[in-house]
């Protein structure tokens, strides 16, 4: 069962960077210029909710077991709502990489499923221990080609099969397992990257549905310039409601406030007709968008949009061995300027949740007018 039922709104944000940034001298400020905790600075100004990827050994440190227990017990301080993504990687895994740990290249498949389960197990246990335990789960980041290739793999043709679902919902079903086993009310999210795509939505999650995978929440990404317009994101959140009945939260988003790049660095995002129409990459254009979004998310049918996670909203500039292997190509769809100082578009985050509030403190048969 779903934990969300007495859970506010997520007004969320992914910051699996900060800490990296932190530990290399960047930090963060209001618009006052006075530097600032960056978890205070969101809690401020309307998040309720922080998500951390987690890697099982990464080169360089950053996102493993040791510095998520670090930046979970902030997070959990600060009294917010906690989401962990497991990406049973050393890496990024996404829809073009779903690369096993290193430590797990040589296994079978039957020994996968259970370095899944023991890992997830020993992770969440070990969270506990420091009293922050998360309250929801990813097992696995954006995995509509599947996990853990190639055991898991379901991408390709050689690869979409019948035998293949099977073994990629196996080993979802170990990971759910492990969850569950730790505290059976930590919430399950299945996350995949196709949130203006309801065919292939469908496709996914009725497989999901057919093989038995039981979980609570449907997690997508939505970014405009590869997944389509909002109202295809808005048709696509209606159908996935009707249909499966399940909270959905857009847990991946991002949108530019300029497109102006630094010298040494080339933004993902930096040409203007890739942007949508009638939201300039301006704090304003951003700030509209963030806005509308969540009032997509809020009238999602039967109250089951939860909410949604902005990626990396403080990801600013930096040097390039501060992300291994990844130069910082994300300035411009922070929600902080290049020096770190909060940019006016969280005035729609604090919009939004200063109307929850109020919707929240209005007693029963009340008139509120958003």
């Amino acid at each position: 069962m779903s934990n969300l039922e007495n859970k506010p709104f997520i007004l969320g944000m992914d910051v699996s960077f900060m800490d990296e940034i932190e530990q290399h001298g960047g930090s963060y400020s209001d618009t006052d210029g006075k530097e600032q905790d960056l978890l205070s600075i969101l809690k401020l100004n309307g998040a309720n909710a922080i998500r951390l990827r987690i890697w099982n050994d990464p080169v360089g440190g950053f996102c493993n077991l040791e510095r998520t227990v670090a930046i979970a017990k902030r997070i959990k301080e600060q009294g917010m709502q906690f989401l962990l993504d497991f990406h049973y990687s050393d890496r990024w895994a996404d829809p073009a990489n779903q690369w096993k740990p290193k430590a797990w290249e040589n296994l079978s498949y039957e020994e996968l499923q259970r370095a899944v389960c023991t890992y997830t197990a020993d992770v969440l246990r070990t969270l506990k221990e420091h009293d922050a335990l998360p309250d929801m789960v990813q097992v696995g980041n954006e995995i509509t080609p599947g996990m853990l290739w190639d055991e898991g793999r379901v991408s390709g043709e050689e690869h979409d099969t019948d035998q293949q679902w099977e073994r990629f919902a196996g080993l979802v079903k170990y990971g759910i397992a492990a969850v569950k086993s730790v505290d059976s009310n930590i919430n399950i999210m299945i996350h995949i990257d196709r949130g203006g795509d309801n065919v292939e939505s469908r496709k996914f999650y009725d497989r999901f549905e057919a093989l038995g995978v039981e979980f609570d929440t449907i997690g997508l990404s939505y970014y405009p310039w590869w997944h389509g317009t909002l109202d295809a994101l808005r048709d696509n959140l209606h159908d996935l409601a009707a249909r499966y009945g399940k909270p959905i939260n857009v847990v991946e988003t991002a949108y530019p406030w300029t497109l102006e790049q630094p010298e040494d660095h080339e933004w993902i995002l930096n040409q203007e007709d890739l942007l949508l129409t009638g939201y300039p990459a301006s704090v304003e254009g951003q700030a509209r968008y963030l806005q509308d979004l969540l009032q997509i998310i809020r009238e999602v049918p039967g109250g089951l949009g939860k909410g949604f996670y902005y990626w990396e909203p403080a990801w600013i500039p930096s040097k390039p061995e501060w992300s291994v292997g990844h130069p910082n190509n994300w300035g411009n769809l922070t929600m902080f300027d290049f020096k770190g100082r909060k940019l006016e578009s969280f005035t729609a985050l604090k919009a939004d949740a200063i109307s929850e509030e109020s919707e929240m403190d209005t007693p029963k048969g009340s008139a509120l007018i958003r």
